[in-house]
């Protein structure tokens, strides 16, 4: 009996994806592990492994590289090795003229206005009959044949790669007029960023009355930011949201920074004052638990591990890969794993496993020269930490006004989940041991 490769749910808000490309060809035999097809998320694209072995066969009017998919869609089938392939894919179930109010969320809601399409005729292919994007989008085409038409005739016979087509998705590049420079005429990421530097090149001349030209401009929103937006949406309507803030003297980890630096030959492997906080955070977790519980199913879960997200800042957007088992790992250990998943962020490399898991964040503005902040809840997370610029201020030590450094630090966290004094007391444990960091730090 034929297996059904469906799409499956990378992120736990995931409604629907890019399908990227096949990593096994029509025919080819599959073996359970095997990478199958490449999959693109909410913040990060990543190969699909097969659970699964049998003969690929991929019918006819299956998603193509580029196309949106919504989880639970049907891709194709792993076949015996005698067995028949289904000719085609089912087709979707019409809508019923008599339907009931489609069940869709506010962005889906959003999309359908943008589109000019009516809910009430889109059948829904989520749980409970809830309606997609993927099923609007769908909608929109299905309104529009002559359109879509036009569409395949033009893209007939071009060949372009996965990540120039999502590039080009972005930019608002019609693809399909670009000549590529790549093997056999493939469009590649570079063609379309270079039509796209031809389209935002400034036009000379002037307007009326000797007014400059007009540099205003209107930027797509990517997928990521998309995400990012709904992400923090969520986060603000869904939760019930307090920051406390408060100033710890940052002396000693000044100190031992310093010495850090001062003992080590390789600069790779020395801590720096993130990897410092994010070690002491996860042993002031250790001491209280209950601030990592997350919603789940009607209960609170508190996580048995301490796995820290670290907020990244790129070019794409706001990223915030998780560095696992906090507590087991050296503070050297920490410094390369920090810088590892850096490094992979800013390259757009990280999968979809580095940025799940996550059981409390640390977000620190430090180096952009902000004292304080209220950082927003990364759910399904009910606290997280902001960290502001360590600075040096005159402050009373006993008797004597004494120049100390200082860093701020803001915790948010979710009233729903936790009370103001469990909260306090966490901040005020790290407090402690940032303020004498040496005796918490031996291993």
């Amino acid at each position: 009996m034929a297996i059904e490769i469906v799409v499956p749910r990378l992120g736990w808000s995931m409604e629907e994806g890019i399908f990227g490309e096949w990593l096994k060809q029509p025919g080819e035999e599959v073996v359970p592990g095997d990478m199958l097809f490449v999959l693109e998320g909410e913040k990060a694209a990543q190969e699909v492994e097969s659970f699964d072995g049998g003969v690929l066969s991929i019918p006819a009017g299956a998603p193509q590289p580029g196309d949106t998919v919504q989880v639970g869609q049907l891709l194709g089938y792993l076949l015996a090795a005698d067995e028949t392939p289904p000719a085609e894919l089912p087709a979707r179930p019409a809508a019923a003229a008599t339907a009931e109010p489609a069940v869709a969320g506010p962005a889906v809601r959003q999309l359908a206005r943008e589109l000019n399409v009516d809910l009430g005729q889109v059948c829904g292919t989520g749980g409970g009959g809830r309606v997609s994007a993927a099923d609007v989008r769908l909608a929109a085409e299905e309104n529009e044949p002559a359109a879509a038409a036009l569409s395949r005739d033009k893209s007939r016979g071009k060949a372009i790669s996965p990540r120039a087509r999502r590039v080009a998705r972005e930019l608002e590049i019609d693809w399909t007029e670009i000549v590529g420079t790549g093997r056999t005429g493939r469009i590649r990421e570079s063609d379309i960023r270079a039509a796209a530097s031809q389209l935002s090149a400034p036009r000379g001349g002037q307007r009326g009355g000797g007014q400059r030209a007009d540099h205003d401009r209107s930027n797509r929103i990517s997928p990521l930011r998309k995400t990012i937006a709904q992400r923090m949406s969520a986060a603000a309507a869904e939760t019930a949201a307090v920051t406390l803030h408060t100033e710890v003297d940052a002396t000693n980890l000044v100190n031992l920074r310093g010495q850090f630096r001062a003992a080590s030959d390789a600069q790779e492997g020395v801590p720096g004052y993130n990897d410092i906080l994010v070690k002491l955070t996860a042993l002031a977790l250790g001491r209280h638990p209950d601030l990592q519980s997350q919603w789940r199913e009607g209960a609170l879960w508190v996580p048995g591990d301490v796995h820290i997200a670290i907020g990244i800042d790129t070019d794409q957007g706001l990223l915030a890969p998780v560095i696992r088992d906090v507590p087991a790992r050296s503070l050297r250990q920490l410094a390369v794993e920090t810088r590892r998943l850096a490094e992979r962020a800013r390259a757009g490399a990280l999968t979809v496993d580095e940025m799940q898991g996550g059981t409390f964040t640390i977000s620190n503005l430090g180096n952009y020269g902000v004292d304080a902040f209220t950082p927003i809840i990364n759910l399904p997370q009910s606290a997280i930490l902001g960290v502001g610029r360590i600075r040096q201020l005159p402050v009373v030590v006993g008797e004597q006004v004494l120049p100390r450094f200082v860093v701020s630090l803001s915790l948010t966290f979710d009233h729903r989940v936790h009370d103001g004094g469990p909260a306090a007391r966490f901040l005020h444990t790290l407090r402690e041991f940032i303020e004498q960091p040496g005796p918490w730090l031996i291993d």
